[in-house]
């Protein structure tokens, strides 16, 4: 399996500032030590590959550094020319993964997931939409009809929704905390909304129903993964309460059925903000371990693109 990093792209951030970012090396560090992939840098996302998605001029002030103070407010960090280079590697990431799962049958992001970020503005430490990005430039490539997303982030993939909104050819499941940001919500083509305190029982019972009636509407191509470590009950932006077991159920649920399925997919690490960093390295390191398993089932049928 191959896994694609971006941590030696640092994004400087003030003393203090609540984005983990240190998460990032630490887990690909686990995942060197225990060989679950083939680790690779992926190439940055061009502006052509962006433009599928975000307007010219986004593309063009974030690249310049014309945002204004507002803008990087609402991004959640402050501009600089490393904060631009991250986003495009990020995006690249998930691209890659998207293009690789195509010939093996799942690959992996070690970033990504930026699921806040709209074609004109970023928002909620997303600048852009890479999952969004993977979707259309596979499209334009030929390289996958019908894709599905599903999007286990606590907080619900706003941006990705309202991008691919009416495109038939995309269909959108979302599972996220009812209460919690962003505050105003788009539709995605399944939204599962669950309250405070879910904990395990309740968020798998949940899933175990929207899946498959997922699967069938979208009769993918490709599935791109959007997992997220902040549905944990020690996250700090989290609400939702599982427990380290329940999210590697449900990392297990979602790989699982897409494999028996013979849908191929790309993985996606996405928000982790646990009081205790190890709880959020912990969760995403078992979502790639799920994934590796999963690539190792050889005796899986890939459907033809």
């Amino acid at each position: 399996m191959k896994a694609y990093y971006t941590d030696q792209f640092v994004l400087p951030l003030p003393q203090g500032h609540r984005f983990p970012m240190a998460k990032y090396g630490m887990l690909r560090a686990r995942v060197a030590a225990a060989q679950l992939a083939s680790l690779e840098v992926p190439a940055a996302a061009t502006d052509t590959d962006l433009q599928r998605v975000h307007t010219p001029d986004y593309v063009r002030r974030v690249s310049s550094g014309a945002l204004d103070p507002a803008e990087q407010r609402t991004i959640g960090f402050p501009w600089s020319p490393a904060m631009v280079e991250r986003s495009r590697r990020s995006a690249g990431a998930t691209l890659a993964a998207a293009r690789q799962a195509l010939v093996d049958g799942v690959a992996v992001s070690l970033a990504g997931g930026t699921h806040h970020a709209f074609p004109d503005h970023g928002e909620g430490f997303c600048v852009f939409n890479d999952v969004a990005v993977a979707v259309r430039v596979l499209q334009a490539e030929a390289l996958a009809r019908q894709v599905l997303i599903v999007d286990c982030d606590v907080h619900q993939g706003n941006g990705t929704a309202a991008i691919l909104a009416g495109d038939e050819d995309v269909f959108t499941l979302d599972l996220f905390a009812e209460k919690n940001y962003p505050f105003r919500k788009e539709a995605p083509d399944l939204a599962v909304p669950l309250p405070d305190g879910s904990g395990d029982a309740l968020y798998l019972d949940r899933l175990g129903d929207a899946l498959p009636r997922a699967i069938a509407a979208a009769r993918p191509d490709l599935a791109i993964y959007v997992s997220g470590a902040d549905p944990h009950a020690g996250d700090r932006l989290g609400r939702l309460g599982l427990t380290k077991d329940g999210l590697e159920e449900r990392d297990r649920t979602v790989l699982g059925t897409l494999r028996r399925q013979g849908v191929p997919v790309a993985v996606t690490m996405a928000g982790g903000y646990g009081r205790n960093l190890q709880d959020t390295v912990d969760i995403h390191f078992a979502t790639v371990l799920q994934a590796a398993h999963f690539s190792a089932g050889a005796g899986v049928r890939l459907r033809s693109v």
